[in-house]
C-alpha cells in the first residue's frame, strides 16, 4: 500500500521535488502488548467499491452494473473502447433515469495506436419540425416528446466501437442483455428485443466486424427501428421523423486544449461548455497556488471568480459552430485570458455577469447583453472513464432524462431540446437541424505527451466547476485520486442555466457544509453569498494513469454512487 500510494503521489503531477511534500501514509498497526506471545494480527485492507488500482484495466462509472460490464468485456480481451461501449449500454438500463439510450453522449478518446485524441460528438440535432416559432408562445418544454432531439447516443456508441474497439456489438451488448432479463421495468423486454434485432442485423455481415457495426447503425437510423419511431411520432404528435434519423451522423471533432502548469488539458469544443473549463484554467494560472490547499479561502475565491468570468463568456458566445460564428479559440487565447484575470480582485467578489470581447481582445464587452430568463431546476447525467493496459483511454459523459419511450421500441428519448434558447441572433438559438449547446464535457489531461488523467462529471452546469476543482486538487494541491473525488466542493450559481435558460443568481456560491464551516466566513466577507448545500455538488469519476509503471487508478465519489474497479 505504501508503494502504491507513493507511486500515485508521483503521478499526481508534482512539478517540484517530492521532498517538499509529505505523502500521508496509512497508520501503522498498534504495537503488541507485552503479555501477548503471538504476533499481532493486522486486519486486511478492506476493498472500496469506489476506488481501485490495477495494470490491465480500470474503470469508474455511475453504476456497479456498468462498471462490471466494462470489466467483463475487457477481461475477455476487449480494449478501453470496448469496455466503455459495454458500460454505456449498461448505464442506459442501470442508470436509466439519468441516461436514456435515445439521449446523447460525448466522449474524448485517446488511441495509443496513432497517439491521437478525438471527440465523439454524439449530440443529435433539433428535428426539422422544431422551429423557433413553434415554441415562442409556450416555451421549450422540459420533458416529453416535444423536448426530444434526434437520438445521438446510439450512433456515438456504435462509432466508438467501430473506430476504436475490437469487439462486436453483440459482444459489448451481452452484459446489458443480462441486465434486461430481470424485467424490472415494463420497457426492459422491449429494449431487449431492440438490442437483439440490432445484433441479428450485425450477424448478417458474415464476420466482418466493422461492416457488422455499420449494419447496426443503419438498422437503428435508417431501418425498421427508425420507421417504428417515425410511426409512433406521427401517431402521437411528436416531431421526430424518419428523415431526421436517416440523415443523422456522429461527428468526429478535434478537441480544444490549453496548457496548465506543465500539463495539456483537452476538452470538447463549442457545442459543449468545454471551452469554459479551459478559459477558467487559463485564468487561474495567472495566480500562484503554491503552498495553498483546497480549503484555502484565497484559492477557492480565485477559482470561483475565474469560473464566473468563463461562464459569462459561455452564455454569450457558445453554440453549434456549424450554425454560428463562435470565437472558440479566441476565448482561450493567452493574452485575452491575461486581461480577464486582471478583473479578479483578491478581496472582492465580482457579483455581476461580465462577458469579455475576445474578438477584439478586450477584457469586457462595451455593451453587456441582457437575456430574458426564467427559473427552473437543472438536471443530471452519468459518468464513464475507462483505460486499458495498452494505453487507450476513454472519458465519456452520457445523458438523457424526462423523455418518453418511442412506441414499442423500448428506446427512451431525451429532452435536450431545452438546452436551446429562443433569443434571436444568439449563437444557441433554436434552429431545425442544429445541435444545442450542451453541458456534457469530459476531460483528458496529458503530461509529457502521454495521458495521465481522465475525468467525467455528472451534474449539468456543475460539471466543469467540479472538473476545475479536481484538476486543482490533483495538480496544484497534490491530492491522490480518492482524496480529490471526496474533497468538499463548491459551485457558483452566477450563470445562465443550461436547462430552460434559468436566470443567474448573482454572487450565490453553494458549498459543501465542511467547506462553509472552514472558510465560509472569509468568503462571505469578500462578498460571496455563501449557502451550505447538503446535496453533493456534481458526481465525479476520475482515472489517474502512471505512465512510468503502468498503474491505472479509478475513483468515483461514493457519496454520489460512483463505482470503480480494476484488474
Amino acid at each position: 500500500m505504501t508503494t502504491l500510494r507513493s507511486t500515485l503521489f508521483t503521478l499526481c503531477l508534482a512539478q517540484t521535488s517530492l521532498s517538499l511534500f509529505a505523502c500521508q501514509q496509512p497508520p501503522a498497526p498498534p504495537a503488541p502488548k507485552p503479555v501477548v506471545v503471538a504476533a499481532p494480527v493486522v486486519p486486511p485492507v478492506q476493498p472500496r467499491s469506489w476506488y481501485a488500482s490495477g495494470k490491465n484495466g480500470a474503470v469508474s462509472t455511475g453504476k456497479r452494473e456498468a462498471t462490471n460490464a466494462a470489466l467483463q468485456v475487457m477481461k475477455a480481451g476487449g480494449n478501453a473502447a470496448d469496455g466503455a461501449a459495454a458500460a454505456l449500454l449498461a448505464l442506459s438500463v442501470a442508470d436509466g433515469k439519468k441516461f436514456h439510450f435515445g439521449g446523447e453522449m460525448v466522449a474524448l478518446v485517446y488511441s495509443a495506436t496513432d497517439n491521437s485524441v478525438q471527440v465523439i460528438a454524439g449530440q443529435g440535432a433539433a428535428p426539422r419540425l422544431a422551429t423557433r416559432e413553434r415554441y415562442l408562445k409556450t416555451g421549450i418544454p422540459a420533458s416529453g416528446a416535444l423536448a426530444a432531439t434526434v437520438p445521438g447516443a446510439p450512433d456515438a456508441i456504435f462509432t466508438l466501437l467501430d473506430r476504436y474497439g475490437s469487439k462486436t456489438f453483440k459482444d459489448v451488448s451481452a452484459p446489458t442483455q443480462e441486465l434486461l432479463k430481470g424485467n424490472k421495468e415494463a420497457w426492459h423486454w422491449r429494449f431487449a428485443r431492440t438490442l437483439r434485432k440490432l445484433a441479428e442485423e450485425e450477424g448478417k455481415a458474415e464476420g466482418a466486424r466493422r461492416a457488422g457495426i455499420s449494419r447496426v447503425s443503419d438498422e437503428f437510423y435508417r431501418g425498421s427501428i427508425a420507421r417504428d419511431i417515425d410511426k409512433w411520432a406521427r401517431d402521437t404528435g411528436a416531431l421526430l421523423r424518419f428523415e431526421d434519423l436517416a440523415t443523422h451522423s456522429t461527428r468526429i471533432e478535434q478537441p480544444m486544449s490549453i496548457d496548465y502548469r506543465g500539463h495539456t488539458v483537452f476538452k470538447p469544443g463549442a457545442m459543449t461548455q468545454g471551452p469554459s473549463l479551459l478559459a477558467a484554467l487559463g485564468t487561474v494560472e495567472h495566480f500562484t497556488m503554491h503552498g495553498l490547499s483546497a480549503l484555502n479561502p484565497r484559492a477557492v475565491h480565485v477559482a470561483v471568480e475565474a469560473m464566473k468570468l468563463a461562464f459569462a463568456d459561455r452564455d454569450t458566445y457558445l453554440g453549434d459552430p456549424l450554425f454560428a460564428n463562435v470565437p472558440a479559440e479566441e476565448l482561450i487565447y493567452p493574452y485575452y485570458l491575461s486581461q480577464r484575470a486582471q478583473l479578479i480582485s483578491l478581496d472582492k467578489a465580482l457579483n455581476e455577469m461580465r462577458p469579455g470581447d475576445p474578438r477584439n481582445k478586450k477584457p469586457t464587452l462595451d455593451k453587456i447583453p441582457q437575456w430574458a430568463t426564467k427559473f427552473s431546476k437543472s438536471n443530471d447525467t452519468t459518468t464513464c472513464v475507462v483505460a486499458d493496459k495498452a494505453g487507450n483511454v476513454v472519458a465519456a459523459t452520457a445523458s438523457g432524462w424526462s423523455g418518453v419511450e418511442a412506441g414499442e421500441t423500448g428506446v427512451w428519448l431525451g429532452s435536450r431540446l431545452q438546452s436551446f434558447n429562443l433569443w434571436p441572433e444568439h449563437p444557441n438559438v433554436l434552429v431545425p437541424g442544429k445541435r444545442p449547446r450542451i453541458t456534457l464535457t469530459p476531460t483528458m489531461v496529458f503530461k509529457n505527451k502521454r495521458p495521465v488523467i481522465a475525468i467525467s462529471v455528472a451534474g449539468g452546469d456543475s460539471q466543469d466547476q467540479v472538473t476545475l476543482q479536481l484538476l486543482m486538487d490533483l495538480i496544484d494541491f497534490r491530492m491522490l485520486p480518492d482524496e480529490a473525488v471526496t474533497a468538499p466542493r463548491w459551485g457558483t450559481e452566477q450563470l445562465v442555466g443550461s436547462f430552460l435558460q434559468t436566470a443567474p443568481q448573482l454572487g450565490v456560491l453553494k458549498a459543501d457544509p465542511k467547506l462553509v464551516a472552514a472558510i465560509g466566513a472569509q468568503l462571505s466577507q469578500w462578498g460571496h453569498k455563501v449557502q451550505a448545500e447538503t446535496t453533493p455538488l456534481g458526481e465525479p469519476s476520475v482515472l489517474v494513469i502512471d505512465p512510468n509503471n503502468g498503474i491505472l487508478t479509478a475513483a468515483g465519489d461514493p457519496a454520489t454512487g460512483r463505482e470503480a474497479a480494476a484488474f
